[in-house]
């Protein structure tokens, strides 16, 4: 199989997925080497470097799926809504991170129900920035691209579509 790929990929897919190591997106979904493109960060983040990332492998690749994956009990979002309750900063680069999801902290909810609901605002969020890329929302509107939004749920292993 890696022999077979040494002279190109040809993914199905690309999940943009969180860093969390208990969540790679290859064993979500039983997929081996070739089948799904990925691409990490905490959160889900969009900076140059994902975006460009996700553009090389729908516009250079023909990528038709994009699903944002985000997670139950995902640090970087627990991290961002216990700072925005609290006002104090995280250390180094972790408040860039929270500044990106903070607009996204679903704060009619309260305790663990917050973190939860954000998670899922977080994705839907991510999801609409991509489908607002133009490059990308050209192949959504000429039915070469989907782009949706999943949650992994860590008790039951399960994926479910987030809209």
């Amino acid at each position: 199989m890696r022999q077979s790929l040494t002279s190109g990929q040809h993914p199905f897919a690309l999940v943009l997925g969180c860093i969390d190591s208990r969540v790679p997106p290859e064993l979500v979904f039983d997929q081996g080497l070739g089948d799904l493109m990925t691409v990490r960060s905490a959160g889900e983040v969009l900076d140059e470097a994902v975006l460009g990332s996700v553009a090389y492998g729908v516009l250079e690749l023909d990528i038709p799926l994009v699903m944002v994956l985000g997670h139950q009990s995902c640090g970087a979002v627990k991290a961002a809504v216990e700072s925005d309750l609290s006002g104090e900063r995280l250390p180094a680069h972790i408040q860039y991170i929270a500044d990106r999801i903070a607009p996204n902290i679903d704060r009619t909810q309260e305790g663990d129900a917050r973190i939860d609901a954000t998670i899922d605002a977080n994705v839907r969020a991510i999801r609409a920035q991509l489908a607002a890329e133009p490059d990308l929302a050209a192949k959504v509107t000429s039915g070469q691209l989907a782009i949706v939004g999943a949650r992994y749920e860590l008790t039951t292993q399960r994926v479910h579509r987030v809209g």
